[in-house]
């Protein structure tokens, strides 16, 4: 009788267990289809560019969507055309440049900055971190025309001052963070390095730091992304200066007057420019997977 007993609510857990089971592999079905259809969105555009980079430019808008032939396949003409275009080489090197040495200084200073916010205690430290939390709410065509009026009072209108610049746009998001890592990190450590005779500088870049790799290396590729890709505030600040035009900057430019444009360039242009970002966006996206959540999860 005892095991009779025993073995209903057995009976009745494990016919549970596989309707939950049931449950979840659908949920993992459905979620697994609605992912394949945005990436099959995401990965379109980038296919129509490929594609029609290796077209003549009298047939790209005949037919957009169809594959080359034999008609229509130029080979490598379109691409060779680009890098023939005057200030496109010197164009790949300042955003290069530019996104480059701007990277490097949002995690320096950002990373420093959000560990005095979090370690200090005060109104002014929370007042600063609402500010750079604000930043990432404000749109930047709420100070679009006030930054270019400063930058060219400034003389920022360089890629020298487009760093500093990026640095303003960037610490709002690199600020948080940062901040949301250093909470996790133990007062203990730094309180041991302290006992050991090291100074507050020391404790920063010989423990702190260190432990703020998984989040600096995010602040990176996020910044990299946003950076190599950007057009508005390029071509806002430097955008007449032809000697110092970005990629994204110079591509725009090879529409003509009158709307006239060598399409099968530009295509051959755009793929040029998304090939650094995408190869360093697959070498990265294991890193970028891991900071956000010890970010997000820790903070």
């Amino acid at each position: 009788m005892s095991t009779v007993e025993l073995t209903a609510p057995t009976a009745a857990s494990s016919l549970d267990t596989k309707k939950l089971a049931k449950k979840n592999n659908a949920g993992s079905i459905v979620l697994t289809i609605l992912l394949s259809i945005l990436s099959v969105l995401w990965v379109v555009p980038l296919l129509f560019i490929l594609i029609n980079s290796f077209k003549g430019k009298f047939f790209i808008s005949d037919a957009p969507f169809a594959l080359p032939d034999s008609e229509t396949f130029v080979g490598l003409t379109n691409y060779i055309t680009t890098l023939q275009i005057n200030g496109f080489a010197r164009a790949l090197g300042w955003s290069l440049f530019i996104t480059v040495s701007s990277v490097i200084v949002i995690v320096f200073f950002c990373a420093m900055t959000a560990y005095a916010i979090t370690r200090i205690k005060s109104r002014w430290t929370s007042a600063l971190y609402y500010m750079f939390a604000f930043s990432m709410i404000a749109p930047f065509q709420m100070v679009m025309f006030p930054t270019v009026g400063i930058a060219n009072k400034l003389n920022l209108a360089t890629p020298w001052g487009m760093i500093v610049l990026y640095l303003g746009f960037g610490a709002g998001l690199s600020v948080f963070l940062f901040s949301g890592f250093v909470k996790s990190i133990p007062l203990e450590i730094e309180e041991a390095a302290y006992i050991d005779g090291c100074s507050p500088l020391t404790t920063y870049f010989r423990i702190v730091m260190p432990l703020l790799k998984p989040t600096a290396v995010t602040v990176a590729i996020l910044n990299t992304m946003w950076i190599w890709n950007d057009f508005l505030l390029p071509n806002l600040v430097i955008g007449q200066n032809e000697a110092y035009r970005t990629v994204p900057v110079v591509i725009q430019s090879l529409i003509g007057s009158n709307g006239n444009r060598d399409m099968g360039a530009q295509m051959a242009a755009l793929v040029l420019a998304i090939i650094p970002i995408v190869i360093f966006y697959l070498t990265s996206q294991k890193q970028i997977i891991e900071g956000v959540a010890a970010g997000a999860v820790k903070g």
